[in-house]
């Protein structure tokens, strides 16, 4: 009579691990949405900063940097996050 109570909890769990994936992958999804502006804004101030790039890496940053607002707008926050990130190491930024 023991095994059956511990049988349904495993059958419990089973059934869980979808739901929790899914969870998960809408929250990781959720935060890079919000990632999005704040390391658009980094950038933009690294901008008004005037670095010390030569005006073909400059062009670089503020391609990358535009690129990754289109793509965070289109819902593609992991391609954005990693755009912007391109933009922000060619800056000196450290990500955090």
């Amino acid at each position: 009579m023991m095994e059956r109570p511990i049988m349904a909890i495993t059958v419990e769990t089973a059934d869980m691990k979808p739901a929790l994936l899914l969870a998960s992958l809408l929250f990781t999804g959720s935060a890079l949405a919000f990632h999005c502006p704040a390391d658009m804004k980094k950038i933009d101030d690294a901008l008004a900063a005037k670095p010390a790039l030569s005006a073909d890496k400059l062009a670089e940053v503020k391609r990358l940097r535009a690129e990754g607002e289109v793509l965070h707008k289109a819902g593609k926050h992991q391609e954005s996050v990693d755009t912007l990130a391109k933009a922000m190491a060619m800056l000196g930024l450290n990500k955090s």
